[in-house]
């Protein structure tokens, strides 16, 4: 039994070993064209790493300003917004967010089960904490007519989704959820998803640079970007020093904006995480206390057997 042990232990620290030897060949490639995606320095990263409250609401300020033009978020609600572990705003806060940018939701019908008005268009009604986040566009084939033709990704898990590509680049097919599943338990690295992002806000380029994939061609109506796949990308720049001023006095510049937007969409993705990783933390200290207990209790039943 203690031989077979041995055997399965050395077997998964050569697996890990191995999976973390491939994981840094991977990491380091890239696809040739200047794409990289940086660490960053996060709040909620690591073990004890919480989210910074002030983050999020600039974050949040960020997406109301500039993202929520293009891009829904049809997972989270207003009230999310008001929820511990969040932004944490006030619900009277919201209520006039809503109330003095008139946000309003349309409905199928009215209360006496009309479908539409007299003019043919959806009843509406003033929004509330519990409605989802109005979407930008009526439906998918408003939005890419809207876009030349691209449709915007909805935001409200991206920040979970692109750690699959930001981490696990050529990891082909359904390898890539397996390897994912495997590289983040043994690394305990989780942030790929913020990394990308910020990566992608801060690697506009005017014009192709010199270190662009040989024979790139940017095709009209796309804007250069180093971080994204293939690099030709429809959106334009978002953001750029200034376009949001902070309500807290932060210094309004490209990279804060980058970085308030990718916390803002981690949490979004995983608003749970403070709840998650401080119950992780309590369970880690009943077990090692649990297992002094049981260890205590084995060495007095079996103190006077001879070993």
């Amino acid at each position: 039994m203690t031989v077979k042990f041995f055997k399965l232990a050395s077997g998964f620290v050569a697996f890990t070993a191995g999976l973390g030897m491939l994981s840094s060949v991977v990491m380091a490639a890239g696809d040739g064209g200047g794409q990289h995606f940086a660490k960053q320095s996060w709040s909620f990263g690591g073990v004890f790493g919480r989210y910074d409250q002030k983050q999020l609401r600039r974050g949040f300020e960020v997406y109301k300003g500039v993202c929520t033009g293009c891009h829904s978020m049809n997972l989270l609600s207003y009230r999310n917004l008001t929820q511990p572990g969040g932004p944490e705003y006030g619900e009277d806060y919201i209520k006039a967010m809503l109330k003095s940018d008139e946000v309003e939701v349309n409905l199928p019908h009215n209360d006496e089960g009309e479908i539409v008005n007299e003019d043919g268009d959806l009843f509406t009604r003033p929004a509330a904490l519990s409605d989802r986040i109005k979407k930008p566009y009526a439906n998918d084939k408003a939005a890419m007519a809207a876009n030349g033709g691209a449709l915007p990704p909805d935001f409200s898990v991206i920040g979970k989704a692109r750690a699959m590509h930001a981490n696990h680049e050529g990891i082909p097919g359904l390898f890539t959820w397996v390897f994912a599943l495997v590289k983040d338990v043994v690394t305990q690295y989780q942030e790929g998803g913020p990394d990308y992002i910020y990566t992608l806000m801060t690697n506009y380029h005017e014009t192709v640079p010199e270190n662009a994939p040989k024979d790139f061609s940017l095709p009209e109506g796309k804007h250069y970007n180093a971080a994204f796949p293939g690099h030709a990308i429809s959106m334009a720049p978002p953001l750029s020093d200034g376009i949001v001023d902070y309500t807290d006095g932060t210094k309004a510049t490209l990279d804060q904006h980058a970085k308030d937007i990718s916390a803002f969409l981690m949490w979004a993705a995983e608003p749970h995480l403070n709840a998650r990783k401080r119950r992780g933390f309590m369970v880690l200290i009943y077990l090692a206390i649990l297992s002094l207990l049981l260890y205590g209790v084995k060495r007095k039943i079996w103190e006077d057997v001879k070993h």
